[in-house]
């Protein structure tokens, strides 16, 4: 004989299972959790959630970087800090890596400008490295610290579009800085800092 719930333990089940399904937006249509990826380099660990909800282009196009295993066995070589970058007026604090060889494995994507997203460069946002605007590819970088300058209507860039953010770290903020302070010549990390793969590990 089935034993009935008391009324208490029944809305935390309920609750339970509702945390593990996806959210209904305002329409009331289901909207899919966002993605988490996994860097795992040779300094450790880093786990980030894919803002797929809010930059829906530059997540789709890192996602394919990822699902074709693209990043695997590539490198952080970029490491920018208050002390490297004299001829900058405006000063920024980021790591850089995933730059392949194969860059033109897929084609530059459209800049998804923070105006559009929402999103701002704070502490721990990845986001997209470019030249011009719509000539992203594969490159991305991790901030360190909040870096307003990066948003539309920033300074770093002259053009004034800012950078594609798409993603914030969730763990390893801790490995993020300690590959920012590794030797460099430069910008450039001397050696460069391995990122043996980045997988799915949700959604």
């Amino acid at each position: 004989m089935k034993k009935n719930l008391s009324l208490p333990a029944a809305v935390f089940m309920i609750l339970a299972l509702s945390s593990c399904v996806a959210k209904p937006n305002v329409s009331g249509i289901p909207v899919p959790l966002n993605p988490k990826v996994l860097i795992k380099t040779e300094l450790g660990e880093i786990t980030v959630e894919i803002y797929q909800d809010k930059a829906p282009l530059t997540a789709a196009n890192f996602l394919k970087h990822v699902d074709a295993r693209l990043y695997d066995n590539s490198v952080f070589h970029r490491t920018v800090t208050m002390d490297n970058q004299p001829n900058n007026a405006v000063k920024i604090e980021v790591i850089q890596g995933g730059q392949l060889a194969r860059d033109k494995e897929f084609p530059a994507i459209v800049l998804e400008r923070t105006s559009l997203t929402g999103l701002k460069h704070l502490d721990g946002v990845v986001s997209m490295a470019r030249g011009g605007p719509d000539t992203a590819t594969s490159s991305f970088f991790i901030c360190i610290n909040d870096q307003p300058e990066l948003d539309f209507g920033g300074k770093r860039n002259s053009d004034g579009q800012g950078f594609a953010a798409f993603g914030r770290v969730l763990a390893g903020l801790d490995v993020v800085r300690k590959i920012q302070k590794q030797p460099a010549e430069g910008q450039t990390l001397k050696p460069a800092i391995k990122i043996i793969s980045i997988t799915r590990i949700a959604g």
